[in-house]
């Protein structure tokens, strides 16, 4: 296949793994959230990437909201005491609001690859005729 011929993967796909959006054999990731400079399978230059704050506000708007509702259903229907947020609610947020963080941010890096998202630029108002 030359360099030019890439097949079209799926964004959700190669995102969910950690994989490069073009090739889908290089790692998109150095270390947990950290995006790599490149692809080192086919070199694709991941410097388009920003998914800024994305995989972080659907981790909050779907998993912290729940989670934190949970801590306020057990504050309220038991009057719990801290020791008892401490075991039950902290282990509820961390293993519900840290580890769907990876795979939520490779997915929005495929999907701005995939369908050739760009910053927004204003257009120029069109001259009179």
């Amino acid at each position: 296949m030359s360099k030019t011929e890439w097949p079209a993967l799926s964004p959700f796909q190669t995102g969910m793994r950690g994989r490069c959006p073009r090739c889908g054999e290089g790692h998109l990731f150095d270390g947990f959230l950290t995006l790599k400079p490149c692809c080192e399978a086919c070199g694709l230059d991941y410097g388009f990437a920003d998914p800024a704050d994305g995989p972080a506000f659907f981790v909050m708007m779907f998993v912290c909201v729940p989670a934190l509702a949970f801590a306020l259903w057990l504050e309220l229907a038991y009057e719990a005491p801290a020791w008892v947020h401490l075991v039950t609610t902290l282990p509820v947020v961390l293993l519900t609001c840290i580890p769907p963080l990876r795979p939520l941010k490779g997915w929005l890096v495929a999907s701005q690859y995939f369908y050739k998202a760009e910053e927004g630029r204003l257009a120029k108002p069109a001259a009179p005729r």
